[in-house]
């Protein structure tokens, strides 16, 4: 029989502006990416948004989201192919989350506040160019 090897796992993703701004469908992406490697979401926030130290991809700025995890030791490296393949994530760290309790990982939990900024980021998306209406009356002396 296989010898199956669970850890706990600590990983960070850094996403551009662009892609936080649709904020729950970046975090459903990487969920997704963890789900197919059959990785158990034990707690999941967003950890940061600030300058970064150089550009990466032409950006200058970038949205982390800190997520632990548990999953099969094999399975780590689709994971991190799944990652390097994604055209949302610039970039992502995944260290074993050894030095760190089960209760700890779940106090860092934001799942809920994370769900919350995703649909205010939603709700104040710029319209898209079709949906923008001139303000009244210039449209007459046109």
């Amino acid at each position: 029989m296989a010898d199956i090897r669970i850890f706990n796992y600590e990983a960070m993703f850094l996403l551009s502006p662009a892609v936080a701004a649709d904020l729950g469908g970046a975090v459903t992406h990487i969920r997704e990416i963890l789900d197919k490697a059959g990785a158990t979401i034990i707690a999941m926030k967003k950890w940061d948004e600030r300058r970064l130290a150089f550009e990466i991809n032409k950006q200058k700025r970038g949205v982390y989201i800190l997520i632990y995890f548990s999953c099969n030791a094999r399975n780590l490296s689709q994971i991190e192919r799944s990652s390097n393949l994604s055209e949302k994530i610039l970039r992502h760290l995944i260290i074993r989350a050894d030095h760190l309790t089960m209760d700890e990982m779940l106090a860092a939990d934001a799942q809920k506040e994370l769900e919350v900024e995703a649909r205010l980021r939603s709700e104040k998306a710029p319209a898209k160019p079709e949906e923008v209406t001139a303000p009244a009356g210039e449209l007459a002396n046109g």
